[in-house]
Parts: C-alpha cells; sequence; structure tokens
C-alpha cells in the first residue's frame, strides 16, 4: 500500500485547508485511513479516521466541530477538510492505512509522508 498526501500549507488563524490523501495498492475494499498529527516536541496523535467498511469516522476532541474527513468521494481517499484553524493546529501532517475491517483505534501499518500545516496568528 502506498499513500501520497497533499494540501498542507499556511494560513491564518480561521483560515481553512483541505489535505488530500490517495491510497493505492488496496488488497480489498476494507480498510481505515486516517490522519495523524505531529506538532515540534510533541508526540504524534491521531485526529481523524474513517473506516471504509461502516463508513464510521472518529475524530479527536480537540478537532471535533472544525475537521471534518471524507472517505466517500473517491475510493481508497480520504480528504480531511480543516475550517477555523488554530495555531495549535500547527503539525505536521501525516496519512495512514491499515487493511481490513479496522478503525484506526488498531494501529496502521502504512504511513505517507507528512504534509506541514502552519497556521499562524
Amino acid at each position: 500500500v502506498q499513500l501520497q498526501a497533499s494540501g498542507g500549507g499556511s494560513v491564518r488563524t480561521g483560515g481553512s485547508l483541505r489535505l488530500s490523501c490517495a491510497g493505492s495498492g488496496f488488497s480489498s475494499d476494507y480498510y481505515a485511513l486516517g490522519w495523524f498529527r505531529q506538532a515540534p516536541g510533541k508526540e504524534r496523535e491521531g485526529v481523524a479516521c474513517f473506516s471504509s467498511g461502516d463508513g464510521d469516522t472518529s475524530y479527536a476532541e480537540s478537532v471535533k466541530g472544525r475537521f471534518t474527513i471524507d472517505g466517500y468521494s473517491a475510493k481508497n481517499t480520504v480528504y480531511l477538510q480543516m475550517n477555523s484553524l488554530k495555531p495549535e493546529d500547527t503539525a505536521v501532517y501525516y496519512c495512514a492505512a491499515r487493511e481490513g475491517d479496522y478503525d484506526c483505534s488498531y494501529g496502521m501499518d502504512y504511513w505517507g509522508k507528512g504534509t506541514l500545516v502552519t497556521v499562524s496568528s
């Protein structure tokens, strides 16, 4: 499985960005695709997850109501719409995948290269 992430950039507080993650090489239609982020000096954290089996989505508390993960618009692809961005959202964002009918809590097996999101005040 290979993952190609794109869409990072720099915005001011309150702005929006949309990240894309295109996956390839999946062996079935069942997978979990998620976004994780790592800010400078901090541990990596889960941001949002899409499970293809039941279409379930999940979010970190810190982004609920501001971020939306979309796994339906394109097969093997997820988008992360980020609105009302805050400086604390500044981080390198990584797309990750796990094959099978799982959610992201089971751990991810494949990781894409990160894309930097910078939110200035």
